[in-house]
């Protein structure tokens, strides 16, 4: 009986981790696409009918008049023909088939897995929840999209970083079930004396990456592409100018780079420090591995971050920046499963 009830969470877990891995393709290919200036090209939303791409010259032609009408075609990209559309088009096309091709992979084996009793009907409704949370990620993203298609060809950077924090905290909730199943805790044991100081890791490296997101939707990275400091200032200058303050924090770049810069360093610096003393600590061994590869993780993040601001963030390594920032969150999540119970 045991057995079986290990092979049906191994199942539901291994189901969880691809959807987990499809997931962290979409952010990276979010990513591509929005360094590319590819994510205004489609100016309509069709969650059903949209599955097909334009098929043939007249219907190419149509899908590329729509775009004509968008303020991105009159400001940015007026000199385009239907051939240059056509290279900014691909990208957003495959990045909604993707969210698509997300939605189908949860949904049928989710049922399977309940109508074979894999998962017990206690548990199914935060299985539902993930497939919820997914539908409003796409409501999110065309959200954000719309934003670009009015007056400013440019999407919010409010609603850039909330499409970014709904994709990690989806990501994140789908990884922990998986873990779950994977490594059941001992009801009976404690939490490990370290769980505290890798959650509060954990909730810095998320922070930094929310950060990350309103450089990102402002454009920051394009100024100041010097480390480490910005221009020939520790302190640039316009870093307070909007009013009120607080402002600065969502809408100045100036601000978003520094504050940026200062999470990622501090970041840096606090997982040195928690590598260092854990040595000597009594972790057990998943810990022990986690946190070898949180140290690894962020030093490749610190590398590529620095490369990508002093190069003006070029789309392959701004990309890379952004898939290793979720791998890093990824490694601080699975330290603090490993210590939950220990």
């Amino acid at each position: 009986m045991f057995d079986t009830i290990d092979n049906n969470n191994k199942a539901v877990a291994k189901w969880l981790l691809i959807c987990c891995g499809l997931v962290f393709a979409m952010v990276v290919l979010g990513g591509f696409t929005r360094l590319t200036g590819s994510g205004l090209s489609m100016v309509d939303w069709r969650p059903l009918m949209g599955v097909l791409p334009p098929l043939g010259e007249a219907e190419w032609q149509r899908v590329f008049e729509m775009y004509q009408q968008s303020p991105e075609f009159r400001q940015v990209n007026a000199a385009f023909g239907v051939d240059e559309f056509k290279g900014i088009f691909w990208l957003e096309y495959l990045h909604r088939l993707l969210g698509r091709l997300i939605g189908i992979v949860f949904l049928l084996p989710f049922v399977y897995f309940l109508a074979r009793g894999y998962i017990p009907l206690r548990h199914w409704p935060k299985y539902a929840l993930m497939f919820v949370l997914g539908g409003l990620q796409g409501l999110l993203g065309w959200y954000m999209v719309r934003s670009g298609l009015v007056d400013v060809p440019h999407v919010s950077q409010y609603r850039l970083t909330a499409h970014l924090v709904l994709a990690f905290t989806i990501y994140a909730y789908m990884l922990w079930v998986a873990m779950s199943l994977l490594f059941p805790a001992d009801g009976k044991a404690a939490r490990h004396a370290w769980f505290g100081r890798a959650a509060a890791l954990l909730a810095l490296v998320s922070v930094t990456i929310v950060s990350g997101g309103f450089v990102a939707g402002l454009k920051a990275g394009k100024i100041y592409n010097t480390f480490p400091m910005m221009g020939d200032d520790w302190i640039p200058p316009n870093l307070m100018v909007l009013e009120p303050a607080w402002r600065n924090l969502f809408s100045n770049p100036v601000t978003a780079q520094f504050d940026h810069r200062l999470l990622a360093i501090t970041t840096f610096v606090l997982i040195v420090i928690y590598w260092f003393r854990s040595r000597a600590a009594q972790l057990p061994q998943r810990a022990r591995r986690a946190g070898n590869a949180l140290l690894h993780t962020a030093i490749l993040q610190v590398a590529l971050g620095i490369a990508a601001l002093l190069l003006a963030v070029p789309v392959v390594l701004g990309a890379a920046h952004q898939a290793v920032g979720m791998l890093l969150f990824t490694v601080t999540l699975f330290l603090v499963h490993a210590l939950r119970r220990a």
